[in-house]
């Protein structure tokens, strides 16, 4: 079996597409461009770059972007304060803060001092808990892209056994949340799971979001599995300078399942267009018009 490669690029492409459609149908009808705004703390290399894709992104989808670049020193109660003022300007739809924060910054202070109407990332506790609730709330944008990535697959996904490898409040839970809701049966594995292959093995759907490159190999996967491969990992490799795998072995993995997202090129692109579609719904909702069809 060689199993079908999951086109996250292709299918992040389509859904900016779309978010650029709604955008501009908002501005007609009802006179207002959605906004983000993205605040940066200190000189993190990978976060500027993430930064710069995402008011990249912003530009491309018709969407208002505002930038917040503060030194690396700055204090917890200042960057609380901006986020305050964020808050309260009518411009902004969305609220991000790019994680890591230095270290005397609490992050999740942080997260709970964003307004959870304006809360993009969908990490406020307030949105976790709606997730877990079933209720409607602005979803991880990680987690909301597996599940996007899945559907392309498998229509629905009642009945599957599932199992998430990861436990993080950023994918590993959130996803779990999302396929309960979408009534599988759920096991959320981890690195204290005895046997985790024989638990992996098990499973009709597989995400694995657990950071350690190509862990996962094809003897971990039952044949003809969905596997959803979230690690970013940079390996050296023959003195060519870094390359990108993921937590997935997908060269062996793929002679096992039936589909795979690879690394790259399948959940990494869809976070940034699941962050510009949180954008436009946080919008509409704080204006009471009807969510987008995204």
């Amino acid at each position: 079996m060689t199993a079908t490669i999951i086109d996250g690029q292709a299918v992040a492409s389509r859904l900016r597409l779309d978010v650029a459609e709604a955008a501009a149908g908002l501005r007609a009808r009802h006179r207002f461009t959605p906004g983000l705004a993205a605040i940066l703390v200190g000189d993190d290399p990978a976060s500027h770059i993430y930064v710069r894709n995402k008011r990249r992104a912003c530009a491309d989808a018709g969407l208002a972007s505002f930038e917040h670049h503060l030194p690396a020193d700055t204090s917890e109660a200042e960057l609380l304060n901006l986020v305050d003022r964020l808050g309260t300007d009518e411009r902004v739809d969305g609220i991000l803060v790019q994680l890591p924060l230095p270290p005397q910054i609490d992050p999740r202070r942080i997260i709970a001092g964003i307004d959870p109407a304006k809360d993009v990332d969908g990490f406020h506790p307030a949105n976790i808990g709606r997730l877990w609730s079933g209720e409607r709330t602005l979803i991880p944008c990680t987690a909301q892209g597996c599940l996007i990535l899945l559907r392309t697959v498998c229509h629905s996904l009642a009945g599957a056994e599932a199992v998430v490898l990861g436990r993080s409040s950023i994918v590993g839970k959130p996803v779990a949340a999302l396929l309960l809701a979408e009534s599988c049966t759920i096991t959320i594995a981890h690195s204290r799971t005895a046997d985790a292959a024989t638990v992996c093995r098990r499973a009709d759907i597989l995400v694995v979001a657990v950071g350690r490159p190509m862990l996962v190999k094809g003897d971990w996967i039952k044949p003809g599995a969905i596997v959803i491969d979230v690690g970013i990992n940079r390996l050296s490799h023959n003195g060519a300078g870094p390359r990108l795998v993921g937590d997935v072995d997908t060269v062996d993995a793929a002679m096992i399942a039936g589909a795979i997202s690879p690394v790259p090129g399948g959940v990494g692109p869809m976070t940034i267009a699941c962050l510009l579609r949180n954008t436009v719904v946080a919008a509409c909702r704080r204006r009471g018009i009807s969510d987008p069809e995204l």
